[in-house]
C-alpha cells in the first residue's frame, strides 16, 4: 500500500469552494486507487494580528483544524503569511508551521511521499519537511507557478532550489516541462502527467436547447479563466467589436474586471459582454457545451483546465500558442491556435462559426485526457520515488 501525503495550499474549503478544484479531483482520483491511502494538508496562510481580523479573511479563520472534504481527511493548518513581500518567507514560515503537525501525523499514518501539488510556496516547504522527516518528496508544476514565482525576484532561487532538491517532479505539459529545465531543474526527474476531465459532466448537448436554458440566443463564445490581462480576456473583448452579433460571456472573477467592463463600453460592446464571476462546474460546463467557440487568449499556460473542458463538451476553442496548446489542439477539429492579437483571434471565430466542426470529432481530441489516466501516471510516478 503506497502511504501518500499530499501537500496543497492550492485546495477548496467551505470559504472557497472552486480554489484549486483541479487538485482536489486528482487528490481525490488518487485516493480510490487500490493501492493508495492518502491523507491531504491544505496550508492556510493568514497574515498576523490584527491584520488577520480583516473581514475577507473571515472565512479562512472560522476553517476547521480537520476535516472530511469530499471523502478526503483534509488537515488545514495554519501559516503566517507576510502581505506586501512577494511571498517570499511563504515557504519557510509553511515548513515551520507544518513539522510538528507532519511528525504527529506520522505517528498514526507512516506517510511514504509527500506530494506537493503546487510550486510554490509548497515545493520548497515540502523539501524541508521531506529532509527533516527523511521522506522523499514530489512537486507538482501547473503553471503560473512556474511562469510567476519561478521569475519573480523574491522567490525564483527558492522554486529552482526545490525544483533541483526533489526527488521528483510533475508537469502538466511537455511544454511546460521545458519551460522547468531551463530554469534549471534536471529534466529526467519531471514526468508529464496530463490533466484529466469529467466526461460525463463535461460533455455535449444540443447547443440551441443549452443556450435557451441560459437565456441566450444567437452565436456564443466563453472565456474561461481568471479575470486578468495574464488570460487575454481584453483581446477577446477587442476582437469581438469586430465579430458583428456575437455575445461573449466571462467566467471568473479577478482583479482586471472593472478595467474590462470599461473597455467594452468604450468599444460600444457592452450589451454583448456578460461577466457571470466563478461559476461552479456543473454551471461552467453548461456554457461549455452551449458556447459555439471557447476562447482563452492567456499569455502563458501549462495546460489549461478550460481548454480540455470545452473539447470535452464538444466546443472547439481558439486559444495563444502557449504551454501544453499544441499538445491540446491537435486536429482541425479541436480548434485553432492564434497569435495574441485580435484580429487573429476574430479570423479563427469567424472559421470555426462558418463551418463548425462535427462535436464528435471535438470530443475526440480531448480522449487522452481521463482520471483514470491521471490517476495511473501519478500513481506510478509517486510509487516509482518510493521504490527507488
Amino acid at each position: 500500500m503506497l502511504r501518500v501525503l499530499t501537500l496543497s495550499s492550492l485546495f477548496p474549503d467551505a470559504s472557497r469552494p472552486n480554489f484549486g478544484l483541479f487538485v482536489e479531483r486528482q487528490t481525490a482520483a488518487l485516493a480510490g486507487h487500490a493501492d493508495v491511502d492518502l491523507k491531504v494538508v491544505a496550508p492556510v496562510g493568514l497574515p498576523p494580528f490584527p491584520l488577520n481580523r480583516a473581514a475577507r479573511y473571515a472565512g479562512l479563520r472560522a476553517l476547521p483544524a480537520r476535516e472530511q472534504w469530499h471523502g478526503l481527511d483534509v488537515y488545514r493548518p495554519r501559516f503566517r503569511h507576510w502581505p506586501g513581500l512577494g511571498g517570499r518567507f511563504d515557504a519557510g514560515a509553511m515548513a515551520e508551521a507544518l513539522l510538528l503537525l507532519l511528525k504527529a501525523i506520522r505517528t498514526e499514518f507512516a506517510f511514504d511521499v509527500i506530494d506537493a501539488e503546487f510550486f510554490f510556496p509548497d515545493g520548497p516547504a515540502a523539501v524541508r519537511l521531506g529532509a527533516a522527516l527523511g521522506v522523499p518528496v514530489s512537486i507538482k508544476a501547473r503553471g503560473s507557478d512556474i511562469h510567476f514565482w519561478g521569475h519573480q525576484s523574491a522567490t525564483r532561487d527558492q522554486v529552482v532550489e526545490a525544483g533541483c532538491r526533489a526527488d521528483g517532479l510533475m508537469a502538466v505539459s511537455a511544454a511546460l516541462k521545458a519551460d522547468m529545465v531551463a530554469l534549471g531543474m534536471p529534466g529526467e526527474r519531471i514526468a508529464v502527467t496530463y490533466t484529466g476531465v469529467d466526461r460525463a459532466l463535461y460533455a455535449p448537448r444540443d447547443r440551441a436547447a443549452a443556450k435557451a436554458e441560459l437565456g441566450k440566443t444567437g452565436p456564443l463564445i466563453v472565456s474561461v479563466g481568471t479575470v486578468s490581462r495574464a488570460k487575454g480576456h481584453h483581446l477577446v473583448i477587442e476582437a469581438l467589436a469586430t465579430i458583428p452579433s456575437v455575445t461573449l460571456v466571462v467566467i471568473g472573477n479577478g482583479p482586471d474586471r472593472a478595467r474590462f467592463e470599461a473597455l467594452a463600453s468604450e468599444l460600444g460592446v457592452a450589451d454583448r459582454v456578460c461577466f457571470t464571476g466563478a461559476l461552479p462546474p456543473t454551471d461552467v460546463a453548461k456554457w461549455l457545451a452551449a458556447a459555439d467557440v471557447m476562447v482563452l487568449a492567456s499569455a502563458a499556460e501549462g495546460l489549461a483546465n478550460a481548454w480540455v473542458e470545452a473539447l470535452s463538451c464538444g466546443t472547439p476553442v481558439v486559444i495563444t500558442d502557449t504551454g501544453g496548446a499544441r499538445e491540446v489542439v491537435t486536429t482541425a477539429a479541436a480548434g485553432r491556435i492564434v497569435a495574441a492579437e485580435p484580429a487573429a483571434i476574430a479570423a479563427a471565430v469567424t472559421a470555426l462559426m462558418t463551418s463548425p466542426p462535427d462535436q464528435s470529432g471535438v470530443r475526440a481530441a480531448a480522449a487522452m485526457f481521463t482520471w483514470d489516466a491521471n490517476r495511473d501516471a501519478v500513481y506510478a510516478h509517486l510509487a516509482g520515488l518510493v521504490s527507488g
